[in-house]
């Protein structure tokens, strides 16, 4: 079975995709910037206050799911700027709160809205 999940706590979905789809005991979120739900503008303030709305974003998504990030076994973070790394290791692991997954850090051109990072992520409900 698969569902569409829909939160208006995450920014809706810029294209023709949904912020995540429930498929079994698994849920699948859509890569998340750091847009303000509220007003779809990116936030301002650097990669700091880049990294924790797009963290709060993803939480919102995997709440919508039934989901938190002790449940995520993979998430993938996309940087356009590797000297990043650091800064957002550190907010990763605050909001992670101890709770690890597998992760992968890839460094991309560019990411859309001129963003600085992305995540995504897979959660399991089991």
């Amino acid at each position: 079975m698969k569902e569409i999940i829909s939160t208006e706590h995450a920014p809706a979905a810029i294209g023709p995709y949904a912020q995540a789809i429930r498929a079994g005991q698994f849920v699948y979120t859509s890569g998340q910037i750091p847009l303000d739900p509220k007003t779809g503008v990116i936030v301002s303030g650097g990669i700091e206050a880049e990294a924790k709305q797009v963290l709060a974003n993803l939480k919102a998504v995997l709440n919508a799911a039934g989901a938190d990030f002790k449940d995520v076994v993979k998430a993938t973070v996309f940087l356009t700027d590797l000297a990043d790394f650091a800064t957002v290791n550190g907010i990763y692991a605050e909001a992670f709160g101890g709770e690890v997954a597998a992760r992968s850090c890839i460094q991309v051109a560019a990411l859309p809205a001129e963003a600085r990072i992305e995540i995504e992520a897979v959660a399991f409900l089991g």
